[in-house]
């Protein structure tokens, strides 16, 4: 017996007033991936017709290769400043961390040793005796049922 898999029906294109009916998060996360898509899409058409380009004789190549050297001269200059502000919030992390979640997370373990200490405290000195009294509650009473005393 040969199975055929079970694809589910496409998603049905959204209506204007569904399109309505959406939250801002909702939209802004439309509106990020179709702007994605078209800078993507163009990115990729910008490539083909630079390649295009430099494929004709007679392009000065060398001039572009100059222009494409210093472009890249400014893309690591810029890449070297996000490294450093991403080096400096990697800091100020470990400054929360270490001065501020520390001392929390401190005060929680405390907290939970002291809540640990007085279960114990309860558990030997309420719930066991309580238990230990219906214990022998319960024997007096099959004792009585045993017997067969009237209550």
């Amino acid at each position: 017996m040969q199975e055929t898999p079970i694809t589910p029906p496409p998603p049905p294109a959204l209506t204007p007033k569904e399109l309505e009916a959406q939250t801002p998060a909702e939209r802004k996360q439309r509106q990020i991936i179709i702007a994605a898509s078209v800078v993507a899409v163009v990115i990729i058409l910008l490539l083909i017709v630079a390649i295009v380009i430099l494929m004709q004789p007679g392009t000065p190549t060398g001039q572009i290769r100059d222009i494409f050297i210093i472009f890249m001269a400014l893309e690591s200059l810029v890449i070297g400043a996000a490294l450093v502000v991403l080096i400096v919030q990697i800091a100020s992390l470990i400054n929360l961390l270490n001065n501020e979640i520390k001392p929390m997370l401190d005060a929680t373990n405390e907290t939970i040793a002291t809540l640990r200490g007085t279960t114990q405290f309860l558990s030997e000195n309420v719930v066991e005796p309580v238990l230990k009294l219906n214990a022998y509650m319960a024997g007096l009473q099959k004792m009585f049922d045993i017997f067969n005393f009237k209550k």
